[in-house]
């Protein structure tokens, strides 16, 4: 008896056995196509005309799929077909409707016209939406009550089906942009531009008020005169004026199909209580549709079995060939047959869940850093031995975003066009260095701007071409920040000598606006107030809430500040128009918190708004940044830079960080994957052994008392 107990505690487990112990994933799945990773948060909207976040697109971008996509490879962002046959041709008008050349002067253009033309033989998902009969009549007639309560879920309709998409398909989704019941958050914007978006915005409201249209407003009824279909596979947009920008517009879920049946599907009433929707459940043509949604504890992506055939890309960026990016060119998308994201709030589990490799891929959180990142002599971020030995990989990539350290252009010191106050201006963007920033307070994840557009969007140039000359020196290839000496110098010559103005003899005092909320603020602030010191500057930190903050910014109260701006789309336009004149937040609301204000800068930004990439965009460009270095309203900050780690057995794990439909490019070898897993998990079992065999000793007095007891009874 005591032997086998000893054995049963762990001396006789196979180690293949054993291994599975702290799995989370069925056994079955062990070495099945499927890509597992994790979500923090519950998506609020997976409907493509609510939905416009990044934790909802990491989802619907691989189910819907507007008429154009990002190149995986290609830098700058590049649009190219997703739906189309080509890139949409746009034909410019005047007033009078007269056709315009391409070249002609912004001003004569009235309108301007693309015509969009989707392939033929692209298929929806299967959806109980397109269900029919035998005869091809379709069955999604209102349920009745009790058909109703015998559906729990979409799986609870047990006849699918599907059929082509079309071009009204996505007229009818820019429709339903315009009603005011949707609450689409880029509806403002449309209006703005699409002929005749607000005259059917006013006339859905209308009809809404009226309340005499059912549990469906069908909008097919609805005319759009800016929107019209032209055939089966072809309808043309007509915008106001000249805005190529409205191309990258075409890219976003926002712009893509949404067929009828499935509108009408999902205004059953009832339905929506039992969260069948499309904010639960959506419906596209993309290579992935969602089989499970259930946000306490995962999401499911399954392979859309009528997805048409697409391939990787063929060509990519200088490099990609021999770094094995272009390994699967030409193969069929997608690769994986299944995504699993299972909820994580806390970043330990989830770090600790990808060493043991049930996560394929991870982000690095600042605890986890020190465990996965080491800088070399020369600052590049590399991995550590331990991550090395697992096989694991680093993708970087500079985020699409711009933070920075601005000044208030109205204050009487340091704003201003005199040249006093642009050296005055110019000696802080010297003095405050945002790369030793980067390296305390962002793990050395980010690089030093050289001006307000990151890297990898148009205007963007490597090299001594990008410095801005007035802060750094291009010194044996790379970019050297000038030494406090010329700061010093220029704080001289704009009659502050060793921070003292010269006709007063009082020190420089400067107010920094701070929204502080905890350790890590205090510490940047420290650290602000050392970088003036070495000017002999006394920065006064004047710290609030963000509220209070806003409240500052947009009354042209406060003196040095600092924020940032995402990229709404690639383009220069979307960063450099926080610099353009009408646009400053105290004068006219804008986005230009800084309220710089030059002439030159904004008939250049007039010019450079409308005009496609090329060489001639480039020139005006660089014009523009010469003239925003020049008088310097921003300490140009830093591009943060986006860190992930990937297993060895994940292939073509490439950052796009403008593309959210990459998921289909993911290729993965589960053999490899079950095989570390196996290696990575062999339970500790000696422990158990040990406490058998202590328990084991500790029962023997007991045992060798129990049987003297009862030799004795029977004496």
């Amino acid at each position: 008896m005591f032997k086998v107990l000893i054995v049963s505690l762990g001396l006789g487990v196979p180690a293949s056995v054993a291994a599975v112990w702290n799995n989370p994933y069925p056994a079955a799945q062990d070495e099945q196509n499927i890509l597992y990773s994790s979500f923090s948060e519950r998506p609020k909207h997976l409907d493509p005309v609510r939905a416009y976040s990044s934790d909802e697109y990491m989802f619907i971008a691989q189910i819907y799929e507007p008429p154009l996509q990002y190149h995986f490879l290609r830098r700058p962002y590049t649009l190219v077909p997703l739906t189309t046959d080509g890139i949409p041709e746009v034909v410019y008008f005047n007033r009078e409707g007269v056709p315009l050349s391409a070249d002609v002067s912004v001003a004569d253009i009235a309108y301007s016209e693309f015509t969009i033309r989707i392939r033929a033989g692209i298929l929806y998902q299967p959806h109980p939406a397109f269900a029919a009969d035998d005869q091809g009549v379709g069955l999604r007639r209102p349920m009745s009550s009790s058909e109703l309560a015998a559906v729990r879920t979409l799986a609870d309709f047990q006849r699918t089906g599907t059929r082509e998409l079309t071009a009204d398909d996505y007229v009818y989704q820019i429709k339903r942009m315009a009603n005011p019941q949707l609450h689409c958050p880029i509806a403002g914007v449309m209006g703005q531009y699409i002929v005749g978006f607000s005259e059917l915005s006013e006339d859905i409201a209308r009809t809404l008020e009226q309340n005499d249209y059912g549990d469906y407003l069908d909008l097919r009824r609805f005319p759009l005169t800016g929107v019209t279909t032209i055939d089966r596979y072809t309808y043309r947009i007509r915008i106001k004026g000249k805005y190529p920008q409205f191309l990258y517009w075409q890219a976003m879920p926002f712009f893509a199909p949404m067929p009828w049946e499935a509108d009408r599907f999902y205004s059953q009433a009832g339905l929506q209580e039992k969260n069948i929707s499309l904010d639960w459940f959506p419906v596209g043509t993309g290579p992935f549709m969602l089989t499970q949604n259930n946000p306490n504890l995962r999401m499911v992506l399954d392979r859309n079995p009528n997805f048409r055939s697409e391939q990787f890309p063929m060509l990519g960026q200088e490099g990609d060939a021999a770094s094995g990016l272009l390994a699967d060119a030409g193969r069929p998308l997608p690769f994986i047959d299944r995504a699993i994201y299972s909820l994580e709030k806390e970043s330990i589990p989830r770090w600790n869940k990808f060493l043991q490799g049930y996560y394929d891929h991870s982000g690095i959180s600042s605890d986890s850093f020190d465990q996965a990142i080491q800088f070399s002599a020369r600052g590049d971020a590399q991995l550590t031995e331990r991550m090395r030995q697992r096989g694991i990989g680093l993708s970087t990539a500079v985020a699409v975003s711009s933070y920075y350290m601005g000044f208030n252009m109205l204050h009487a010191v340091l704003g201003g066009d005199s040249e006093r106050a642009r050296k005055l201006r110019r000696a802080l963007s010297i003095a405050v260095d945002f790369e030793e920033f980067i390296a305390i307070f962002t793990n050395g994840r980010g690089v030093a701007a050289q001006g307000p557009i990151p890297p990898g969007i148009f205007g963007n140039l490597d090299g001594e071409a990008g410095v801005n000359p007035y802060v750094y020196d291009w010194i044996d290839g790379r970019a050297r920040r000038k030494p406090i000496s010329v700061a010093k110098a220029l704080l001289r010559e704009a009659g502050y000598p060793n921070g003292m103005e010269a006709s007063t003899g009082k020190p420089l005092v400067l107010h920094f606006e701070a929204v502080a909320r905890g350790p890590d603020d205090k510490a940047r602030l420290n650290w602000l107030r050392k970088q003036m010191a070495k000017l002999s500057i006394q920065l006064v930190v004047r710290a609030t809430d963000y509220n209070r903050f806003r409240e500052k910014m947009l009354k042209g109260t406060g003196e040095i500040f600092f924020w940032g701006w995402n990229a709404d789309y690639p383009d220069p336009e979307n960063f450099l128009f926080l610099l353009y004149g009408p646009n400053a937040k105290a004068l006219h609301n804008g986005e230009n918190a800084s309220n710089y204000e030059n002439a030159e800068f904004d008939e250049l930004f007039s010019q450079m708004k409308n005009m496609e990439n090329g060489a001639r965009r480039q020139a005006v460009i660089d014009r523009m940044l010469n003239i925003v270095r020049r008088d310097a309203p921003w300490m140009w900050g830093f591009h943060p830079q986006a860190f992930s780690l990937h297993h060895a057995w994940i292939r073509n794990m490439q950052p796009n960080l403008m593309a959210n439909n990459t998921l289909k490019y993911v290729r993965i070898d589960p053999e490899l994957r079950a095989a570390r897993r196996l290696a990575w998990n062999e339970p500790v079992l000696w422990p158990m052994g040990l406490v058998g065999v202590l328990f084991g000793l500790s029962i023997v007095p007991a045992v060798i008392g129990y049987r003297r007891r009862e030799k004795s009874t029977a004496l």
